[in-house]
């Protein structure tokens, strides 16, 4: 039986998250595992590792269904729903108050100073992250070279989820090449058929409600959605620009309330909904759009130890964890190309990667509000 005081603890933990979680899915992963592996010990890097690469394979925002796995470590079925609507929770509130600012004003609150400061010091946590990550996700020449192929497939622009799977499969390859006894049928009889399920899974749109209509779009997108924001935005345009349910001025807005705020950029959706039909379309679209999460990784829950105690699909999690690295690597790589242009955001980059890298007992919570009050005093320069 889940024990309250882990429930609690879950609670406080994401909730926390949810509050400091800005700069995209990378920086939740970097600030999680720092929270969940390295201070709270909830579980080791390796099963941190094995989840992190099973969520990629499956739609969703991969840091909040990271939060799920953990929250079911911590805490069983109970704590996965806990740390999930935990960490969702603050963004949710938060983006339905700039939606109904935007609503009755037009226009959105001015933050940009302090998400200025905000970006160059979630380039330091990734940074981190991805420094001890790598550490026990690179385990020989075989991965580590897996992890270079993927770093140079997504800076080209490849696909993440190609990507991760062409690892993953190619790592499978390599184990049967150097031990070509085993037989194959073993790969065979190891769970895949409800993860391959779990792609092809589509939702009806249909519905005679207003409601029913925002919650409909919402959880066909959350079904099938993989990939960055960007991917997000052209599902939204296809299902609600040209349908003219939303303009187009009104879906660069959401997308934008989607990256000012903490945690996963899909409560674009909140906003969204509010724009479509009030407090409740905002509370319908959250729900339609993160539905499809929790039943996923419900699902997807108890096969990771099966893949991870079979070789084949033991070695298929490695190639899939390597190339995740790489991938937050890339999105790392990315974010300083269009971050670091200004004296400014250097000099905060280099200011938290001194923290990070060689404060370690420093807080990520510390570090974000650090760069924020940084960003603020600078531009006032």
């Amino acid at each position: 039986m889940t024990k309250p005081n882990n429930l609690r603890e879950i609670a406080q933990v994401f909730l926390k998250l949810g509050i400091i979680g800005f700069g995209g899915p990378a920086a939740h992963i970097a600030m999680m595992q720092e929270e969940i592996v390295e201070k709270r010990k909830w579980l080791t890097m390796q099963h941190f590792l094995d989840l992190m690469g099973a969520t990629n394979l499956i739609p969703g925002p991969n840091s909040t269904e990271m939060t799920m796995h953990c929250g079911h470590v911590r805490g069983g079925w109970i704590g996965l729903v806990v740390a999930g609507t935990c960490f969702i929770t603050p963004a949710v509130i938060l983006t339905m108050i700039f939606a109904y600012l935007y609503q009755s004003y037009g226009q959105l609150p001015a933050v940009q100073p302090y998400i200025f400061g905000i970006k160059p010091a979630v380039i330091a946590i990734i940074l981190s992250a991805v420094y001890k990550l790598s550490k026990k996700a690179i385990k020989g020449k075989t991965t580590g070279v897996l992890a270079v192929l993927a770093l140079v497939a997504c800076l080209l622009g490849g696909s993440e989820i190609i990507t991760l799977f062409g690892s993953g499969l190619l790592a499978v390859l390599i184990h049967y090449y150097y031990n070509n006894k085993q037989s194959s049928t073993d790969i065979q009889q190891q769970y895949w058929l409800p993860v391959l399920l779990l792609q092809s899974k589509t939702i009806p749109t249909a519905a005679t409600v207003a409601g029913w209509k925002i919650f409909w779009i919402f959880l066909k997108i959350g079904a099938i959605l993989y990939g960055s924001g960007y991917v997000l935005f052209a599902f939204l345009d296809t299902e609600l620009v040209q349908t003219g349910l939303l303009s187009q001025q009104e879906l660069i807005d959401a997308v934008a309330v989607g990256q000012m705020t903490p945690g996963p950029v899909l409560t674009t959706a909140t906003f969204i909904g509010w724009q479509l039909g009030g407090w409740l379309g905002a509370l319908v679209a959250t729900l339609g759009i993160f539905l499809p999460s929790f039943l996923f990784v419900a699902l997807l829950q108890p096969l990771v130890t099966k893949m991870r105690s079979s070789k084949p699909l033991g070695a298929f999690l490695d190639g899939v964890n390597a190339a995740a690295v790489a991938v937050i690597l890339a999105v790392c790589i990315t974010m300083g190309q269009t971050v670091l242009v200004d004296w400014r955001a250097i000099i905060i980059a280099i200011l938290s990667g001194i923290v990070v890298f060689q404060f370690k007992q420093v807080n990520a919570a510390f570090v974000v509000i650090g760069g924020a009050v940084l960003g603020y005093v600078l531009l006032l320069i």
